[in-house]
């Protein structure tokens, strides 16, 4: 199994963060988080998830909030000011790290390798060391300084990957359209899941009722 980080920052999207927690623990992957203030608060306003920053104390909460607390894999949350963390140095080995969501202005400081905590610094260990780094953007609309932060991540070897869900499959709920983008991350990253549906064409409605998939 793999070890990932994740990062979550201050932008809307925290059911993506989830929703791709849940899936790395579930299928037995070593995960190290990291939350920032502000993702607190986003986890705060639109999951109902209240962290104190005490990452002791913070772990089951966040464990129970990803439906993992029984899963095999390990999550070990450290402070987004630990910069001492096994995370902050290339010596450490991961196999890839996702920030999700992930706001403008962390967006704008991995592009520019100002490390001011802990989750910029993982991420600039992970563009220096060539591992694979997937950032999860929910802006709109987007300034053309914003474009140009993603053009330097992309340029340096990141991966931006808009929380932008298709419609293709025809979603039924609100789930659904998290599935997908937590599909297309967790794909990005090297992991399968059951969420990744590969497009195999287009199918009438007519027969995709009969199969109870419409």
């Amino acid at each position: 199994m793999g070890i990932y980080v994740i990062g979550m920052a201050g932008a809307s999207g925290a059911p993506y963060a989830r929703r791709v927690l849940e899936q790395m623990l579930v299928q037995g992957h070593d995960v190290k988080g990291v939350i920032t203030d502000a993702g607190r608060k986003v986890l705060e306003v639109e999951e109902g998830l209240v962290l104190t920053g005490n990452t002791e104390a913070d772990t089951p909460a966040v464990l129970k909030w990803a439906q993992a607390v029984e899963a095999p894999g390990n999550l070990d949350l450290y402070h987004h000011k630990d910069v001492a963390a096994p995370i902050a140095s290339g010596s450490f080995y991961v196999d890839g790290m996702a920030v999700v969501p992930c706001s403008g202005g962390t967006l704008g400081r991995i592009a520019h390798g100002v490390s001011n905590g802990l989750l910029e610094r993982a991420a600039d260990v992970c563009m220096k060391e060539r591992r694979r780094l997937v950032l999860v953007p929910r802006e709109m609309p987007v300034s053309l300084i914003h474009l140009r932060n993603m053009t330097a991540v992309t340029e340096a070897g990141g991966i931006i990957l808009p929380a932008s869900p298709g419609f293709y499959h025809n979603p039924n709920s609100i789930d659904d359209l998290i599935d997908m983008v937590a599909g297309r991350i967790l794909a990005t990253l090297g992991i399968d899941s059951k969420f990744m549906k590969p497009w195999l064409g287009p199918k009438s409605r007519t027969t995709d009722a009969q199969e109870g998939i419409s």
